[in-house]
């Protein structure tokens, strides 16, 4: 189905009549006619430009109701007791479908988005891979799954075998850190369809992975609970989410090349900011399961676009309060300086240095902290779980709380 950052079948689905709401892109008003002076066009400013630079969640769920009502549809060719009955519906991380006894096979389907444009504008292709390759994985673990097998699919405008290896050894490179093979996928010649940022180098990606999982042992947050303990794990960077917006304010509204240092960073520039790979975090997470040591874990979360609103998809009816949440990375306070975001906005769009989460019982976060760790990523307890009918999610730090739905985040106590 549809990728997450653009909202997509896990994000409309999610739960009934959740999906994140941002501001619809604005119409582009009409050239005005060839006999007529042209009228001079007011200046945006970065708070009235930079809504056109991000998805259209809410409108994007409306659009897919009908989509998904066919899609659901097919769950009857497949009914309870047979292979490939839909054991997990679509909204979740991934889906779940029962191969026979308890046997589970979890898949996930994503992509990259508009981080690809950024590597076209660097003329640089061999991270991006490891992006696809994360997207994927770290959606599939967040129901339990080990990781087996990525199928991929590569879309240009024209055939570059330079480019094409350099994909390539991103994708190597991410199944590596994964654990998983690249056991198959499609490339499609369709220059008629795309433009990008560099001519002849426009080029699409995305890709199916695939896993397993006990039946028994699928886990979608049903057993969370008041009091359960939040580790945060810490991002790499932006990851994949929310790069239109971050090139608009960075380099549309500040004026930065991306070979300019990033604001607030030292020895970073703001491209290699913006191409930062993915963080994968399939193999900390499948330790802490495999070896728990007493911890019990109750949720994971990959915290993508729509920030921490990703962990209101848990099963229970409980949110959390995140009241420890580590320092925001230099990328995020950059883009929302140079394009006057709102916090609002930004804890709504990107990760802010956290890029998946744990829910554990009292007394199990030491020892996620140290397998997170143990692989070299810095963690954190950053709060705990609480009982809430709307799962609301309190971010008391920065003053904001998610609304009743679960769409946005706004100030916290303000009405709806």
């Amino acid at each position: 189905m549809a990728k997450k950052t653009s909202g997509g079948a896990k994000a409309a689905a999610r739960r009934p009549a959740a999906a994140s709401k941002k501001p619809a892109p604005k119409s582009k008003t009409s050239a005005p006619k060839p006999s007529a002076p042209k009228p001079s066009a007011p200046k945006k400013t970065p708070a009235a430009s930079h809504a056109e630079a991000v998805v259209d969640l809410a409108g994007e769920a409306s659009a897919m109701a009908g989509l998904l009502g066919w899609v659901r549809k097919t769950f009857e060719q497949r009914p309870a007791g047979t292979p490939g009955h839909v054991a997990v519906d679509v909204g979740y991380f991934a889906s779940v479908v029962a191969l026979g006894g308890n046997l589970g096979l979890a898949v996930s389907a994503d992509g990259v988005g508009t981080k690809l444009l950024v590597a076209q504008l660097l003329d640089r292709y061999d991270t991006v891979g490891i992006d696809l390759v994360a997207m994927n994985v770290n959606d599939l673990i967040c129901v339990g799954a080990e990781p087996l097998t990525l199928l991929d699919y590569i879309a240009v405008e024209r055939l570059d075998g330079k480019m094409l290896t350099a994909l390539g050894k991103g994708l190597h490179d991410g199944a590596a850190q994964a654990g998983v093979t690249i056991s198959g996928g499609e490339l499609a010649q369709i220059g008629a369809m795309l433009r990008g940022a560099r001519p002849g180098r426009a080029f699409d990606v995305a890709a199916v992975a695939v896993g397993t999982v006990p039946l028994d042992r699928v886990c979608t947050g049903q057993d969370v609970r008041e009091g359960d303990v939040v580790v945060g794990l810490a991002s790499s960077g932006i990851h994949s989410n929310g790069l239109t917006l971050a090139r608009r304010a960075l380099l549309d509204d500040a004026g930065l090349s991306p070979g300019d240092p990033l604001p607030g960073a030292r020895g970073v520039t703001v491209g290699d900011a913006l191409l930062e790979p993915t963080r994968i975090y399939v193999r900390p997470v499948l330790e802490l399961l495999k070896d728990p040591r007493g911890a019990q874990v109750t949720a994971l979360a990959h915290i993508t676009g729509g920030g921490f609103l990703n962990m209101t998809r848990i099963a229970a009816p409980c949110g959390y309060v995140l009241d420890a949440l580590p320092r925001v990375p230099p990328i995020f306070t950059a883009i929302a300086e140079a394009g006057a975001v709102g916090p609002a906005e930004m804890w709504a769009a990107y990760n802010m240095g956290v890029g998946f989460t744990i829910t554990l019982r009292p007394g199990g976060e030491e020892r996620a902290l140290e397998v997170a760790r143990a692989h070299g990523i810095p963690a954190w307890v950053i709060g705990r779980a609480v009982t809430s009918e709307q799962r609301r999610i309190t971010l008391p730090g920065v003053g904001l709380e998610s609304d009743d739905e679960g769409d946005v985040f706004r100030p916290i106590g303000a009405p709806g």
